[in-house]
């Protein structure tokens, strides 16, 4: 098709920028720029510039304003990154970032002529994995123009094109990754860098070269842990030709090399250098941010020493209930044993008897230890005493503060193609008990059905599936023979396979029900729904299968919320019959970020077959963000297809009558049922999951 004019396009441009144009401001420079383009570049200028400004007009304008030089110097695919990169950055700094990517599409252009580059989105979620599986806390992964860490998050650069292959970008990124990961591990960031250098009559130029030291100094740690990848960079090393290489092997760094070395031997090896000399070149070495990984490590600090004496405080009150006469007055002590290649081990007692503290309470001595190198006496301080005898605000006090730790989920932006990083902060809450007397009451009110249930579960158990056409059996298979018979009155050969055969089922599957707290759930189906779970969880004691429960709500992306009301490693006791009668309408109902949590906690289980399955009233939705309609309905599909490919199978059960509009997209046209009457919601969730797990 020959290209659009400028006429045309002025038309075009004015209709989608209309909202940042004025009488000085018009479309017509835009236009006269993009005239000058093909024909297929102008349409994905157009696409792109309609796509951009249904998040922000302005950086739609920009974009328009840089297409005409930027676009002839990338391919498609080099064009869309240049795109998102510049999204990412409006969404994590503002518009003037944004801005700032669009108006230096030289040096993305540049960066992008090397045919072998890998991009970050290409490996965002690899090497997501692979810092979750190296030992330490949790890590959120970004993009930014340099590698950095806060010791919360690693920044790794939008794209890596100096190797001379596909694999040695991607082995640089994974390097890269590590570097930043190890700085957390091993505490380059445990004192204040900043104070430390001061007397440096160019502080900048010594935090340069500590990185580098630093840099060294990491990577002997990592070749004690990982082996594997310290053999990688061998040879990258060898093969890269960078200047410099061989000072890596002098003499006076051999003290970093050691054990023990930590980051205080860095700083002072700095004095017995010539700090003037140029800092040898490495295509993974990133930069030291101090200010920012001290207000990170500052409010971690602080947060995880509540979270933690909280933890302690719930800890204690289990060992007093359940513990005859042990004493009020024991306290919590902890050893240190630090190991020399995953940093410590951390071994927990209470009154002198060691104890076997839950995966969390775990996770936050191994985090405190990496930051202090111990746990401070004050850490252990829980209010043992407020809570063994039972003064205060009881179960409330479990429940975590809206501003507690969060931790932050990607989103999908279908209109993007692309995730918006770290969007959703997620908390994970216990919802206040509620009268116990409303289990009591829903399991009379439903005595037959519950008898039944039971029966049929029972069943269920103890079933065994028939095996046909085997070759040895029990019976003879009457089906198989009379075919037999006919084959061989026909003249073929007479089959083997003529026996049947009884084989026990053996049920290896975990299944967790996502229940909708959203506030349209008000009234009737919020009835509904905790009498559904007293019936599940009852009729599933006969059963004997692994099961979880959490209800959703939350409002707006920075307030995502979950409900743990029964994990897997839960009994169904009366704390949890309390914690169902509990569960009442909060907010909206933003599925993909708890979507995204719960396959999470998915991880953690092993099972052959396991089952998300939500009880909704409704489409995703929230308040007043660009939430509710497709973008929702796109996130929570996208968040579906992750639990997807992570070996987890969705399905939903609904009494929305409009579910048939967004559901089969989201699901898939088997994976969800429409119930029309709330009032049967109780005893069709049964038998439902029977169905779904026979």
């Amino acid at each position: 098709m020959p290209p659009l004019a400028t006429a045309a396009l002025e038309k075009r441009l004015d209709a989608l920028l209309n909202p940042v144009l004025s009488s000085r401001r018009t479309a017509a420079p835009l236009a006269a720029g993009v005239a000058t383009l093909p024909r297929a570049l102008q349409d994905f200028t157009l696409h792109w510039v309609e796509v951009i400004g249904r998040t922000n007009y302005e950086m739609a304008y920009q974009f328009a304003a840089a297409a005409p030089e930027a676009l002839p110097a990338l391919d498609t695919q080099a064009a869309e990154a240049w795109i998102i990169q510049a999204m990412d950055s409006y969404d994590r700094e503002g518009l003037y970032q944004g801005s700032l990517v669009f108006k230096q599409y030289a040096d993305f252009a540049q960066r992008g002529l090397n045919a072998h580059g890998v991009q970050f989105n290409e490996v965002a979620t690899v090497l997501e994995r692979f810092v979750c599986g190296l030992a330490g806390r949790r890590l959120n992964i970004d993009s930014a123009e340099t590698a950095w860490t806060d010791t919360e998050t690693l920044y790794l650069p939008p794209r890596i094109t100096v190797g001379a292959s596909r694999d040695e970008n991607f082995l640089i990124y994974k390097i890269i990754a590590t570097l930043l990961w190890a700085q957390g591990r091993y505490g380059t960031f445990n004192i204040d860098l900043n104070a430390a250098l001061a007397h440096h009559s160019e502080p900048a130029r010594a935090l340069v070269w500590l990185n580098y030291l630093e840099v060294i100094r990491l990577e002997a740690n990592i070749a004690r842990l990982l082996p594997g990848l310290a053999r990688d960079l061998a040879a990258l090393r060898g093969e890269s030709g960078e200047s410099g290489e061989s000072s890596d092997h002098d003499a006076r760094y051999a003290p970093l090399r050691a054990v023990d070395a930590g980051v205080r031997d860095s700083i002072a090896l700095l004095d017995t250098l010539d700090l003037q000399q140029a800092v040898p070149r490495r295509a993974w070495l990133g930069t030291l941010r101090p200010a920012s990984a001290k207000a990170a490590r500052e409010a971690r600090l602080t947060r995880e020493k509540d979270a933690l004496q909280a933890a302690l405080a719930q800890l204690f009150k289990e060992q007093i209930q359940n513990a005859d006469g042990a004493e009020e007055n024991q306290n919590f002590e902890v050893r240190v044993n630090h190991d020399d290649n995953l940093g410590a081990d951390v071994e927990l007692t209470l009154g002198g008897k060691p104890l076997a503290p839950p995966k969390p309470v775990r996770e936050l001595l191994d985090s405190i230890v990496q930051d202090l190198g111990e746990i401070p006496d004050e850490y252990l301080l829980a209010n043992t005493a407020q809570e063994a005898t039972g003064e205060g605000d009881g179960d409330e006090q479990d429940i975590a503060p809206a501003d507690g730790p969060a931790v932050y989920y990607d989103e999908w932006d279908f209109q993007r193609r692309h995730y918006r990083k770290n969007w959703c902060a997620l908390r994970e809450l216990e919802p206040p008990a509620g009268d116990a007397a409303f289990v009591e009451s829903t399991l009379k009110k439903y005595a037959p059905q519950v008898t039944q249930l039971k029966r049929n579960f029972e069943l269920l158990r103890g079933e065994d599936r028939l095996m046909k056409r085997q070759q040895h059996g029990d019976d003879i298979d009457l089906d198989a023979v009379i075919a037999a018979y006919a084959d061989m009155r026909a003249g073929r050969e007479l089959p083997q396979r003529l026996f049947t055969k009884r084989h026990k089922a053996e049920r290896n599957l975990a299944v967790m029900f996502m229940v909708d707290m959203s506030g349209s759930t008000k009234g009737w189906i919020n009835e509904a729904e905790r009498e559904a779970l007293v019936l599940l969880a009852e009729a599933l004691q006969v059963l004997g299968d692994r099961y979880a429960i959490y209800g959703f709500s939350g409002m707006t992306r920075k307030r995502c919320e979950i409900f743990h009301i029964k994990r897997f490693d839960e009994p169904y006791s009366e704390r949890v019959r309390q914690r169902i009668a509990g569960i009442a309408p909060q907010d909206y109902t933003r599925m993909g970020a708890a979507i995204r949590h719960l396959s999470a906690l998915f991880e953690t289980v092993d099972a052959r077959t396991k089952l998300l399955i939500t009880l909704s009233d409704g489409k995703p939705d929230d308040y007043s963000d660009n939430y509710r309609g497709e973008y929702g309905i796109e996130d929570t599909r996208q968040a579906l297809i992750e639990a997807h490919r992570a070996g987890i199978k969705p399905f939903c059960i609904t009494i929305d009558h409009e579910a048939r509009d967004y559901l089969p997209h989201m699901y898939g046209a088997a994976n969800w049922t429409l119930i029309d009457n709330v009032l049967r919601l109780p005893l069709k969730v049964a038998d439902i999951y029977r169905r779904l797990t026979s």
